[in-house]
């Protein structure tokens, strides 16, 4: 039997426990917590350019798979930069928007994107497949420029691009827990440059009479939410290319319904907030989402949003740590570079074309920096 394969209006039109089941272990920012609550908040949907539009797969009746679906009206908050495509585009006559994207808003997190939940990988395979030939189906009907798959996984990757999507190579920093003991232990593998760079800006916080807590899930008080989105849209407001995406009510849903996800790491100087860092932990890995600032401090943002973080994988027993995309200054503190996909339909024929040109080139350059990175990492090699 053929499955049936619907658009939705929201995530928050299926079922919690139907969504999550499909979620499973995957990624937290795929759990209908935290992707309800940015339709619920206001900050995807009508006016925004981010018209939630999840994908189901139905199979005998049953809901079988799911993939976070949105029409985008413009490229803001996506994390891969399609800007240069677009201006191709209009300077080709090429209506580029609107356009479908797979991903998680404002979250350049990789994870799954296509839903299966428990099905066994011959059926995970097929319905990724289905999906995407959906999706192209899609975005033919609806006169839509292009499909765009962020952040996805690798067997997600191999099986769209089989099917012709073109896939597109790019990294991001990652620290990976190699059995430390403390911080000193993860301090000792780095070279002795950086290591002491790192005991300066820890010593420079403390002079400043900065302590910084971590503080997770039930721990969390009610009030710090209020102060923890001050933060965020502090930092946010202060810089030209900052972009209030999210709103305190997304936070007081995030109090309500996500507290067990997450991880605060808290800078005060006296009883005064800061600044601080909003964290997700889901399994054995901590992903470093939003920070921000509400006071001048130097090396305030490597101490909250990277050792305090670091320290408490060591303590925990976290084994990996995602702090987000971009920021080469994470690579000399001992993040290493780790390789991410993205998979990308263009309907038009020409600009199709031109994109795959583009795309040869730019995944050769990864692939060179990628090595570079790795070969020249902040962390010493085991005996050394």
């Amino acid at each position: 039997m053929r499955p049936e394969i619907e658009l939705l209006d929201g995530v928050a039109c299926v079922p919690r426990e139907a969504w999550n089941a499909l979620v499973g272990d995957a990624s937290p920012f795929l759990e209908w917590e935290w992707l309800a609550s940015l339709e619920q908040a206001g900050c995807v949907g009508p006016g925004t350019g981010w018209q939630p539009k999840p994908l189901a797969l139905r199979a005998h009746g049953e809901l079988q798979a799911v993939c976070p679906v949105y029409v985008k009206s413009h490229s803001e908050g996506e994390f891969v930069f399609d800007w240069g495509w677009a201006n191709a585009a209009e300077r080709a006559g090429i209506s580029y928007y609107p356009k479908l994207l797979v991903g998680v808003p404002f979250t350049p997190v990789s994870g799954a994107r296509f839903l299966t939940g428990s099905a066994p990988p011959a059926l995970r395979a097929d319905w990724i497949r289905a999906l995407g030939a959906a999706l192209r189906e899609i975005c033919g009907a609806a006169s839509l420029s292009s499909v765009h798959v962020n952040f996805c996984l690798g067997d997600e990757a191999a099986l769209l691009e089989r099917d012709g999507y073109l896939r597109r190579v790019g990294f991001q920093y990652h620290w990976h827990n190699e059995g430390y003991a403390s911080f000193d232990d993860y301090l000792a593998r780095l070279r002795s440059k950086r290591r002491n760079q790192i005991r300066r800006e820890r010593r420079g916080i403390a002079a400043q009479d900065i302590v910084t807590e971590i503080v997770r899930g039930d721990a969390i008080e009610d009030a710090s939410f209020e102060s923890m989105y001050r933060c965020y849209r502090a930092t946010v407001d202060a810089h030209f290319y900052g972009r209030p995406y999210l709103n305190l009510r997304f936070f007081e849903l995030l109090r309500e319904r996500f507290r067990h996800r997450l991880c605060f790491a808290v800078a005060r100087r006296a009883s005064d907030w800061i600044g601080a860092t909003l964290n997700v932990v889901k399994g054995d890995a901590l992903y470093g989402r939003y920070w921000g600032a509400l006071a001048p401090a130097r090396y305030l943002h490597f101490e909250t949003c990277y050792y305090a973080a670091i320290a408490h994988c060591i303590e925990a027993g976290l084994q990996r740590f995602e702090p987000g995309a971009g920021g080469d200054y994470k690579f000399l503190r001992g993040f290493d570079a780790r390789p991410t996909y993205s998979l990308h339909h263009l309907a038009h024929p020409g600009l199709a074309r031109a994109v795959a040109r583009f795309l040869d080139w730019e995944s050769a350059e990864a692939r060179v920096a990628l090595d570079t990175l790795k070969r020249h990492s902040a962390l010493k090699q085991p005996g050394a």
